[in-house]
Formats: C-alpha cells, sequence, structure tokens
C-alpha cells in the first residue's frame, strides 16, 4: 500500500532524510519512531503529499505521489501534530467543510457516524475554539477520516488526551489497522507496543530499523537471559543448570535466584525446569528477561561522536538500511 524508494529531502545545504526504503503493506499498523529532528514530520509530509522529495519515488496505492497526486490525496487521510483547526467555526461546520473538500456525498450522515464514534456527537453545535485539547485532538481525527481513507498517517495522535480517552483512540487506530493502513508517530512508546504490528526506527534522517518489537529485541541481545527462582538454596542446583545443553552461563542474584544465558532461538526453560522439579526442588519462577521498546530505542538512536551513521547501523541489517 505504501511503497518507498530511496526517498531523500533537503533543506538547502542540510538533508533532512536520506535514501529511505520501505513499503507498508494493506492493514498493518506500523510504529514510526525516532528523536526530535530525526526526519519523522518530512517524512510524512512528503507521503501526504504537502512537501516534494528531493529525490526518491513514493507511491501509496499504486499512485505515484508526485505524477498522480490527486489520486494519493483521495487515499490518504493525516493528522499532523499541529492541527489546522478552525476556532471561529462550530464542529459540525468545520467537518461539514472538510467534508466538502473531499467531496463526499453523504455529508451530514457521515458526520453523525464519526462523531458519534469518537465521542463528539454532543458538541456539533460548541465552537471549535472553545474546545478542550482533548476534544481538538477527536475533531482532527475525525477530519483525518471522514473521507473512509484507505491509509491514515498520525502524527501523536493522542497528545493531550485523558487516560480513557487514549485507550478509546488505540482501540480505534485498531480497528482502523483490521482494513487499513496505519502509519503511527508517537513518543508515547507503550503506545506503540500496544497498536503496532511492527516499528520503523529512524535516526539522523536514516533508517536504522524496520521489524517487529520482538525480533529488534533478539538482534540487539545477541542471546536469550532468563530469570530462576527456587525455594531453596539456588547453589544447590547452580550445577545441574550450568550442564544442561543450551546454557551458556550462570549467575547468581540472591540466595533464591540466579540468572543464566542461552544463545538467542535456544530455549532451554523446559529443560532447566524438568531438571530442577526432578531433582526436588520447588520451582518458583522462570522467566525470560526482554528488552523494552524503550530499551530497543535508546539503543538503536544513542549518539556515538566517534562513529558515522553507517558504523552505528551496521549491526542492524534490514529491509529499509541502505549503505552509502
Amino acid at each position: 500500500m505504501i511503497q518507498v524508494e530511496k526517498l531523500s529531502k533537503d533543506y538547502g545545504n542540510r538533508r533532512a532524510i536520506s535514501d529511505l526504503d520501505f513499503t507498508i503493506e494493506k492493514g498493518e499498523v506500523v510504529g514510526f519512531l525516532g528523536p526530535n529532528g530525526a526526519g519523522k514530520t518530512t517524512t510524512m509530509r512528503i507521503l501526504t503529499g504537502y512537501l516534494p522529495p528531493t529525490t526518491g519515488k513514493v507511491e501509496i496505492g499504486g499512485f505515484d505521489i508526485l505524477d498522480q497526486s490527486l489520486e494519493v490525496r483521495k487515499l490518504v487521510g493525516y493528522l499532523p501534530e499541529t492541527i489546522p483547526l478552525y476556532n471561529d467555526m462550530t464542529v459540525f461546520d468545520y467537518l461539514y467543510y472538510m467534508a466538502s473538500l473531499r467531496n463526499i456525498k453523504d455529508r451530514e450522515i457521515r458526520i453523525e457516524e464519526i462523531t458519534e464514534r469518537l465521542g463528539l456527537a454532543d458538541r456539533l453545535d460548541g465552537y471549535v475554539g472553545k474546545l478542550s485539547k482533548g476534544m481538538r485532538q477527536r475533531v482532527g481525527l475525525a477530519q483525518a477520516i471522514i473521507h473512509r481513507p484507505e491509509v491514515l498517517i498520525l502524527d501523536e495522535p493522542t497528545i493531550g488526551l485523558d487516560p480513557a480517552q487514549i485507550i478509546e483512540v488505540r482501540n480505534l487506530i485498531k480497528e482502523i489497522g483490521n482494513e487499513h493502513t496505519v502509519l503511527l508517530s508517537t513518543h508515547i512508546l507503550p503506545e506503540v507496543e500496544q497498536v503496532c504490528d511492527r516499528v520503523l526506527i529512524i535516526n539522523n534522517g536514516r533508517i536504522v530499523a524496520e521489524d517487529s518489537t520482538e525480533r529488534l529485541q533478539s538482534r540487539l541481545m545477541g542471546s536469550q537471559r532468563i530469570i530462576l527462582k527456587i525455594r531453596d538454596d539456588i547453589a544447590e542446583v547452580s550445577s545441574l543448570i550450568a550442564s544442561t545443553p543450551g546454557v551458556l552461563s550462570i549467575q547468581q542474584k540472591d540466595d533464591n535466584t540466579m540468572e543464566f544465558e542461552t544463545a538467542a532461538g535456544d530455549d532451554a526453560r523446559a529443560e532447566v525446569a524438568r531438571r530442577v522439579i526432578k531433582a526436588g526442588h520447588d520451582l518458583l519462577e522462570l522467566r525470560s528477561i526482554s528488552m523494552s521498546l524503550e530499551e530497543i530505542f535508546l539503543e538503536l538512536t544513542r549518539e556515538d561522536p566517534s562513529a558515522n551513521i553507517d558504523e552505528v547501523e551496521e549491526p542492524y541489517e534490514t529491509a529499509g538500511r541502505q549503505a552509502e
């Protein structure tokens, strides 16, 4: 649904994004992550037709964003971080105006549907300028999906919402993702873990990772770490665990707990559990230690003054990475 090839954008002498390559299929919800200034907003503005690229090619739904811009705009709904709302219009008038720009025939019916869905039905007669930030965010989301877009590009969609509203919007994004393509940019990393099928991470204008959270974790850790806790003294099973096939190392954490390491993809937990129980010990805990998306993000975007971007990217080969 979204195909990006060697996409670059220059602002004068400064290159904002460089040789981006990625694909997002229909029905995928993809998180787009990166530190401030990494190139996320520039990329999204190009995808939505607000900015032309310097070089490269983008197709959405099979249409080229430069040669077939109007067709692309029909397919895309966009919620920018700063929503272009008109404070002196009522919610109904604003959405009616946006529906008119989109040439929607059943405008009033569609406004009723979308405002019921987003909890705006009782605010239709209120002025946009009088709304709370959370309600303004809902109005912005309403204009983004009012024309039933096949592709939805969201920049910080839950900013300013209360916890209940955040859950509602997340559920809506999941629902939309069942049939449509969603690109979601957010600084709320747990939101990405809950909503997205995979993530794109951009740093210094380049894609440094493109995969599911689980696969990124496996690549970065290179091994699996597991916590083992028993009721007795953990020293009693040290030799037993150390001799288990697949176990690379062990480390005692306290009197009852140890951490052991296995090669990535070599899960020794079942055999460890059998050995501990067969030896007559009470097994209280046996679990993998995983990296959070926040840890993955920080690892992939940390600044290393002694390395250029290719050196930073080298350990993380992805479909989206292009070597110079």
